[in-house]
C-alpha cells in the first residue's frame, strides 16, 4: 500500500510522520530556549522544552557536541546545559610564555586573562579554551582559570630528545609550549638522545598527565648543517611538501612555451633583460629593460605570466593560496609554486 494511502486512512499516522519529518531545533532556538530557562537545564529537560523525539536524540546529541566545541553550550559537573555568559565564561586562544605561565587572549577582544603555570598544564599554547575570571593578580591583570578545552592546536611538535632515568621525553622547540612530551613505550623508533625529532601527539596533556606522543620523523642531530631550517619550518608549520594534486597538474605542463602559445601575447625574449636578482638566485620571475627613445627612454618591465599556467580553482592555485608567497632561507627556498613552474616556465 502507498504512504499515500495510509496518511488518508489514519490521522495518527499523517500525524507522526510530520513530526518526524521536521527539521531538528536549530543553534539559535536551542540557545533562545536555555536563555529562556536561566538556569542549566539537563539533556532530558532539553529533550522536552525542543520536542526532541526518541528517533531524533542521537543527531540532536551530535549538535549539542558540535555546539560545544564551538564554545555556543557549556555542561556542568552534573552535565546540565547552560550558556557560557551565564557561566561568566570567556572564549579565546592559549599563549604561552617560556617561563611558564601563559595567557588567554578572548575572541571578543577584551582584555587577556593571566593563566599561572598550574593552569598551563591543562593546555599546550595556541589551544583554544574556556576559562573563568577568578580575580585580579598583583599586578593588575584579570586572573583566570581554564575551566575546558575547546580545541587543540598541536597534533606534531618538533623538539630534541633527552632521556631521563630510562624514560624517553622530546623538549619542544618552541619555547612556548613548556611541556615535555612524554614518548610512548615503544614510540622512540631509532631517535638517540641530542637528536632533533617530530613527535605526534597522542594523548593530549590534562591536570592530571603530561603530553605523551610518538616520534614520527628523526631530523638528524641538532648540529647537523641546514638543521635550523628544517626545524623553523616546521616549528612555524610552514608548507614545505606540495600536494599530490599540485604536482600532478605541473608535471603535465610542457617544459618550454609551445608555438601556439605565442598568440595574443608578447613575446619580450628577444630582448637583452637585465634581472635584480644574483647569479646564485633560485628563480627569475622578473626583469627590466631600457633603451634610449628620442629625448626620453623607453622602459620595459617583465614579470612572469604565471596565470597562464595557473588556472583558479586547481590544485595549483590552492595550493599557492595557502603559501600565499615563496619563503627564503640563507641555503633554501620554500617557494609558492612547485619547481617547474618557480625555477622553469616562470622563471
Amino acid at each position: 500500500m502507498k504512504l499515500s494511502a495510509i496518511r488518508r486512512r489514519d490521522p495518527y499516522v499523517e500525524r507522526e510522520l510530520k513530526r518526524y519529518e521536521q527539521p531538528l531545533p536549530s543553534r539559535e532556538y536551542i540557545l533562545q530556549i536555555l536563555q529562556e530557562q536561566g538556569k542549566p537545564v539537563a539533556f532530558d529537560d532539553l529533550c522536552v522544552l525542543l520536542d526532541v523525539q526518541k528517533i531524533e536524540l542521537e543527531t540532536f546529541q551530535r549538535r549539542l557536541r558540535a555546539m560545544e566545541r564551538e564554545a555556543q553550550l557549556l555542561r556542568n559537573r552534573k552535565g546540565s546545559y547552560i550558556l557560557p555568559e551565564r557561566a561568566s565564561l570567556i572564549a579565546g586562544r592559549i599563549e604561552g610564555h617560556p617561563d611558564g605561565y601563559g595567557f588567554l587572549i578572548p575572541d571578543d577582544g577584551s582584555d587577556d586573562l593571566f593563566l599561572e603555570a598550574r593552569q598551563m598544564t591543562k593546555v599546550l599554547h595556541r589551544d583554544r579554551a574556556l576559562a573563568r575570571v577568578v580575580g585580579i593578580d598583583r599586578r593588575g591583570r584579570r586572573e583566570g582559570v581554564i575551566v575546558e578545552v575547546l580545541e587543540r592546536a598541536n597534533s606534531r611538535v618538533v623538539g630534541r630528545v633527552l632521556l631521563e632515568h630510562g624514560i624517553t621525553v622530546v623538549v619542544p622547540e618552541n619555547r612556548r609550549i613548556n611541556q615535555d612530551i612524554l614518548v610512548a613505550p615503544g614510540g622512540a623508533v631509532s631517535a638517540r638522545a641530542g637528536e632533533v625529532v617530530t613527535v605526534e601527539i597522542i594523548e593530549q596533556p590534562d591536570r592530571h598527565s603530561k603530553p605523551i606522543g610518538r616520534i614520527v620523523e628523526v631530523l638528524g642531530n641538532y648540529a647537523d648543517p641546514g638543521m635550523e631550517i628544517e626545524i623553523a619550518l616546521r616549528k612555524h608549520e610552514l608548507p614545505f611538501e606540495f600536494s599530490s594534486g599540485a604536482l600532478a597538474e605541473a608535471a603535465v605542463l610542457p617544459d618550454i612555451l609551445e608555438p601556439q602559445q605565442w598568440q595574443g601575447r608578447a613575446d619580450l625574449r628577444a630582448l637583452p633583460l637585465v634581472t635584480i636578482d644574483g647569479e646564485t638566485a633560485r628563480d627569475f620571475d622578473d626583469a627590466v629593460f631600457a633603451e634610449k627613445q628620442g629625448h626620453g627612454w623607453r622602459l620595459v618591465v617583465a614579470i612572469a605570466d604565471v596565470s597562464h599556467y595557473v588556472q583558479p580553482g586547481t590544485a595549483l592555485d590552492r595550493e599557492a593560496r595557502e603559501r600565499g608567497n615563496s619563503v627564503y632561507f640563507p641555503r633554501r627556498v620554500i617557494p609558492m609554486l612547485p619547481e617547474k613552474l618557480s625555477n622553469g616556465l616562470c622563471s
